[in-house]
């Protein structure tokens, strides 16, 4: 093929590509990226707009500027450098890793944890490698992406998908799988578009009963629910009782990027020795692992930030409803309010942004069902009581001038 027809060929797969991305913009349903200038806090200087106040953020503590939190990783750049420039098991792992493993184990209530490059890579890195062939795994129907596709990639393994929340279903389930050698029950502990939380007490109590394995994530948990930030089995006071928590550094804990698994030492040993995205994938940078650890710390001594986001997620609910909306009840920091149409999701957005400077994304298919487009706020606890006010009043603007059915 010359050099021409080749041209030529690669212009026609691409225009396939755009036709689709045509039809994206057509519906109303292009998603923009948006370009920060500067850290991440409940204001934020965004390219071409100036200041807005944020209300889209996963930095539920606002640990991610935090002084110490910065000062760790740049710390942690100076004494280790960028990375080790290969996989753990080849040339030796940080002892910042170790630290930062010891520390989520002790957290957690476990007795190890290993680190991921995410927690998406740390759901793929466990489901498969602790199911195969006369196994089955049992899934909430509404669980992460990532728990999906760690799914998919379980070979040999039966799968059953259980209705969202509903332990009737998933008895039904187990009972149909009751012949299964190994039976692993995976859920979101809290699920990040609907913001409600796994009902644990009674998946731990199907769980003795079939002699199944329980494995939350809990990456919109951890830092927001418990008394001490431990998460949604804290909040549950079944911590004892869950065998595997993944969750994330990139949230709550710093906001950078990482994610873990805290589990029995067995299970961690097993990972090391079996999970493919432990084996094949660089360690976490050092200055990541290093702010993630300085993160942990200041959740540890101060945990009335925990508290704080509480009320504040507590009170801009309240402040919906007063306004006449219906976000969907949670105790998460998570606030949905269900929209319908993910055109008009988006088109509120754009309107909350334009108009009153706060920013808060419409999420809507494939990320969520057809017709369950929403959109999505998310309180931190360094969101004052002015932030609040003030996005509370754009809510109540937009829906007094016809923006919200």
């Amino acid at each position: 093929m010359s050099t021409a027809m080749r041209a030529t060929a690669r212009l026609e797969r691409e225009r396939l590509f755009r036709d689709e991305l045509d039809a994206i913009r057509a519906a109303g349903t292009y998603k923009e990226l948006r370009y920060l200038q500067g850290s991440t806090g409940p204001v934020v200087e965004v390219e071409g707009k100036g200041e807005v106040l944020l209300l889209c953020s996963n930095n539920y503590l606002g640990l991610a500027d935090h002084p110490e939190v910065v000062a760790a990783g740049q710390a942690g750049l100076d004494a280790y450098g960028a990375g080790t420039g290969a996989v753990r098991f080849i040339c030796g792992t940080f002892t910042i890793h170790r630290d930062l493993e010891t520390k989520l184990a002790a957290f957690f209530g476990t007795e190890a944890a290993l680190t991921y490059v995410s927690c998406w890579n740390a759901n793929e890195g466990v489901i498969p490698t602790l199911v195969g062939q006369g196994d089955v795994i049992v899934s909430d129907a509404l669980n992460h992406a990532s728990i999906i596709d760690a799914i998919r990639l379980s070979r040999g393994a039966e799968r059953a998908i259980y209705k969202h929340g509903d332990v009737d279903d998933l008895r039904a389930k187990l009972v149909e799988h009751r012949a299964a050698r190994r039976k692993l029950i995976v859920t979101d502990g809290v699920f990040s578009m609907e913001g409600d939380l796994a009902p644990l007490p009674e998946i731990c109590a199907l769980a003795d009963e079939f002699d199944a394995i329980v494995m939350v994530d809990d990456s919109h948990g951890t830092g927001v629910l418990g008394r001490t930030g431990r998460g949604t089995a804290e909040h549950f006071g079944v911590a004892d009782r869950i065998d595997v928590t993944t969750s994330t550094l990139g949230k709550a804990l710093g906001g950078a990027a990482g994610g873990f698994v805290a589990a029995s030492q067995t299970i961690v040993d097993y990972l090391i020795q079996r999970s493919r995205p432990q084996l094949f994938s660089n360690a976490l940078p050092p200055t990541v692992a290093a702010s993630a650890l300085a993160a942990l710390e200041v959740l540890m001594r101060e945990p009335e930030r925990v508290q704080r986001l509480r009320d504040n997620a507590a009170w801009f609910r309240a402040a919906l409803r007063s306004a006449g909306y219906r976000p969907l009840e949670s105790e998460s920091a998570i606030v949905p309010i269900i929209v319908g149409d993910t055109a008009q999701a988006i088109r509120l957005s754009r309107e909350l942004y334009d108009a009153h400077g706060v920013f808060v994304i419409g999420f809507g298919y494939p990320v969520v069902p057809e017709g369950a487009a929403r959109l999505r706020v998310q309180l931190s606890a360094t969101h004052s009581p002015a932030h609040l006010q003030r996005a509370a009043d754009a809510f109540a603007t937009l829906r007094q001038h016809g923006g919200h059915p």
